[in-house]
């Protein structure tokens, strides 16, 4: 019976795909690829955390102003990612994104909300309400970055690195991408956390790494492993 035919927990587990490059964004810091790329201790609110990771990293993008926050932290999640590795190798239909967090598209939510409640002021925004649905920062990720293939954002209650690792695993599995980018994007409020890693095959890895970081193989520890301890 094929791959293809089976339940996955039946299938075979690509044990030869590796995370390439990461970013890590919270607490006012970012790393990549285990190196401390930004931190301001005094910076309270996340929309100045996020314009000073911006405007250091030389992202010269206009459109990021106009985007929700969850957008914001995702694109240059992506960004950074891909600063250190590259993806012009592969076909933009065989590059995938797949993101998930806990809270949806929650926080732009209450921001539109907020332009609603009151019925004798009624004017809703429709530069909030086009961000109203968690999907949007893929949109911009794949946008930005010339990237066509499949995508998906799914909803856990906590981070769920197996979660991730098992959807990503099915689309190289099925030859439905030959890389991808993939994490958690979470942003409540001044409160954010994300994290973004590029998955590649090992016999068609694009890059050869950058200095003190090594390819880790891309399974659920290694996930847990980055987004706890830095």
């Amino acid at each position: 019976m094929a791959d293809a035919m089976l339940p996955l927990y039946f299938r075979k587990i690509n044990m030869d795909l590796l995370i390439t490059s990461y970013c890590h964004l919270h607490d006012n810091k970012v790393i990549v690829n285990d190196r401390l790329f930004f931190y301001q201790e005094n910076i309270l609110k996340f929309a100045d955390f996020i314009k000073s990771v911006y405007k250091q990293e030389n992202v010269n993008y206009p459109k990021f102003y106009k985007m929700d926050p969850i957008s914001k932290v995702g694109f240059l999640a992506a960004e950074l990612v891909l600063k250190q590795t590259t993806i012009e190798g592969y076909h933009p239909e065989k590059v995938g994104v797949v993101l998930s967090n806990s809270s949806s598209s929650l926080d732009t939510d209450i921001a539109h909300n907020e332009t609603i409640k009151n019925r004798s002021s009624y004017f809703p925004s429709p530069s909030v309400f086009v961000y109203t649905l968690p999907n949007i920062v893929i949109g911009e990720i794949c946008i930005k970055n010339k990237i066509k293939g499949e995508n998906v954002f799914l909803i856990s209650e906590t981070f769920n690195g197996k979660l991730l690792c098992d959807y990503v695993n099915e689309l190289f599995i099925n030859e439905r991408v030959e890389a991808c980018l993939c994490g958690w994007v979470e942003v409540m409020g001044n409160n954010c956390n994300a994290l973004m890693v590029l998955v590649e095959h090992a016999g068609r890895k694009q890059n050869e790494g950058v200095p003190g970081f090594k390819f880790l193989p891309f399974n659920a520890e290694n996930l847990n492993l980055i987004i706890t301890l830095n």
